[in-house]
């Protein structure tokens, strides 16, 4: 899981509030940790391999929002295994981890080991959070028509140059001067939690906008493309609406929990005494949320790949293709029974005179598909431009 109390326990002289989540049942909360971060890093990884059976379609360059999706997952992929590796540390040497509440100690490996097993997993997944605010910003200037491969270098400077600000500047106003002294105070922790859930609360606030405004510029899209708005036309907006649905709601279960435990710790922080009676309720929902987020935070990366692509079977192809195929455009893709047909029908034979308006509806074409979801034919998958599985292969 992710959070950034995880760096506070770092800390010898933490507060009282992180110790009561920490030492509440660490081997289970390790051991839950470990099996939700496998479970969703093996399925992840299944669900972007290539599956047999899959009809292999002529594309244009990848998308920048197709390469996004890569990504996200990528990080969370990364993020998984970073608490399988510090959990698995707790869990198998618990005298190493120890060694963190001596004050003053003279062994820095167990400290190290955990401030940089921390920052790995909150760089990681804020980046995926950075990433997840590119996507919903380059749907809009997709549909726009003013995105295109080129941008991917600005998000990365963004993402990464972003997500490692923040987490060096909480990092280090946490632990300034050092370690002994992290928590003496809350004006070092209150940065750090900011620096955290900055980038989550950005995408909870942000993202549905520029979701919501990105579904009605594709309703104009496709009305303005013939002038008229059928059920085809209808259907591919509502598809695109309840791809965009199915992103934030992933989000919002999975990172939930977070919220509500940080807000219920930092009431018990104010608090004289954490251990009164009166707050007996308020303690045991901070655990019970602490052992949610065990679960739910290292399931995105499965769950994020289901609302990105479907599920996309079992039958693993690990045959090599040779890329000797060169990319076709969309038109020369043949459609089946069940996927929606095309609102434009390409000629092969067009005249000189129509290529400029055929060109721009290729292009509204291509930047519809890139936003809608996978269809499925008979129990196949079949692979549109969002799809990053075959890139490479």
């Amino acid at each position: 899981m992710a959070s950034p109390r995880l760096e506070t326990y770092c800390c010898p002289n933490r507060d009282a509030a992180t110790q009561l989540v920490m030492n509440f049942q660490p081997a289970v909360f390790c051991g839950v940790c470990i099996a939700s971060a496998f479970v969703s890093l093996l399925l992840t990884v299944l669900q972007l391999l290539p599956k047999k059976g899959q009809s292999l379609r002529k594309m244009p360059k990848a998308s920048s929002s197709s390469t996004i999706l890569l990504l996200i997952s990528i990080c969370d992929i990364l993020g998984g295994v970073g608490i399988i590796f510090r959990s698995t540390v707790w869990l198998g040497f618990p005298g190493f981890i120890d060694n963190i509440s001596v004050v003053n100690g003279t062994d820095l490996w167990p400290s190290a080991f955990c401030v940089g097993s921390a920052m790995w997993i909150q760089l990681l997944y804020s980046a995926g959070f950075w990433w997840l605010f590119c996507y919903a910003i380059d749907s809009y200037l997709v549909v726009r028509r003013s995105s295109g491969l080129s941008t991917i270098v600005l998000y990365h400077m963004m993402t990464w140059g972003l997500a490692v600000m923040l987490c060096v500047e909480g990092i280090t106003l946490l632990y300034y001067p050092s370690l002994s002294s992290c928590e003496n105070g809350l004006e070092h922790a209150i940065p750090h939690y900011i620096t955290t859930y900055a980038p989550l609360l950005l995408v909870l606030v942000v993202n549905p906008i520029l979701f919501r405004r990105t579904v009605s510029a594709v309703a104009s899209l496709l009305k303005g493309r013939q002038g008229i708005y059928t059920e085809n036309e209808r259907r591919l907006g509502t598809e695109i609406q309840i791809r965009f649905f199915k992103i934030m709601l992933v989000f919002i279960i999975c990172w939930s929990c977070n919220i509500i435990n940080e807000s219920l710790l930092f009431y018990l922080e104010m608090q004289p005494d954490i251990n009164d009676m009166p707050l007996k309720n308020i303690r045991s929902a901070a655990l019970i949320t602490w052992i949610i987020m065990a679960v739910l935070n290292p399931m995105q990366g499965f769950l994020f790949t289901l609302a990105f692509y479907g599920w996309t079977g079992l039958r693993v192809d690990l045959k090599w293709r040779k890329r000797e195929i060169p990319w076709e455009s969309m038109s020369s893709s043949t459609v089946g029974e069940n996927a929606y047909p095309s609102p434009v029908n390409y000629q092969s034979n067009i005249h000189d005179s129509k290529k400029i308006s055929t060109t721009d509806s290729q292009q509204t074409d291509e930047a519809i598909s890139m936003l809608s979801e996978d269809n499925t034919s008979g129990g196949e998958v079949r692979l549109t431009r969002s799809s990053p599985i075959y890139q490479g292969w």
